[in-house]
C-alpha cells in the first residue's frame, strides 16, 4: 500500500513539474496591451483595461485582465501578417470594436481571431447603411 502511495506521490510531483515549466514557457511568449476602449472577442464583451495576452497552445490564445479579473480563452489561427513593432489590430464599426489580430514576430505570436457571428451580424447592419468599418491599431508591450 505504501508502495503505491510512494509511486502516486512520484506521478503527481512529475505532472505539477510539467504543468509549471509549460506555464513558464507561455509566459515568455506573453504581451501586454492597455486598451483604452470595451472591445469584443468571441461573444464576449472586455472592458477597457490593460491585459496579458499569451499562447495558451497552438490554437488558442488567452487573454486576460488581472485588475477587472477576467480571463478569456478564445480560438485563433496563425496568419501570414506580421508586425515588427507588435500590435492588436481591432475591426470598428460605429461604436464596437472587435480583436482581429494579435501581431507580435518577437513573442512568435502572429494570430488571427475569426469574426464572431456577432461581429457579421454588425458588420452587415453597417454596410446596409453605407458605413465602412475601420481598422484600429494599438501597440503591445512586451
Amino acid at each position: 500500500m505504501k508502495r503505491i502511495a510512494s509511486i502516486t506521490s512520484i506521478a503527481l510531483f512529475a505532472l505539477v513539474s510539467f504543468v509549471t515549466v509549460g506555464s513558464i514557457s507561455a509566459q515568455e511568449q506573453a504581451v501586454k496591451a492597455n486598451v483604452p476602449f470595451d472591445f469584443t472577442v468571441g461573444d464576449k464583451l472586455l472592458p477597457a483595461g490593460h491585459y496579458t495576452i499569451s499562447l495558451a497552445n497552438a490554437n488558442v490564445i488567452k487573454i486576460q485582465n488581472s485588475e477587472q479579473r477576467v480571463t478569456i480563452l478564445t480560438m485563433a489561427t496563425a496568419d501570414g501578417n506580421e508586425s515588427n513593432t507588435g500590435k492588436l489590430v481591432f475591426n470598428k464599426y460605429g461604436d464596437q470594436y472587435f480583436l482581429r489580430e494579435i501581431l507580435c514576430s518577437q513573442a512568435a505570436m502572429n494570430m488571427a481571431v475569426p469574426a464572431s457571428k456577432q461581429e457579421k451580424r454588425v458588420r452587415t447592419q453597417q454596410a446596409s447603411l453605407s458605413t465602412p468599418g475601420q481598422q484600429i491599431y494599438l501597440a503591445l508591450n512586451r
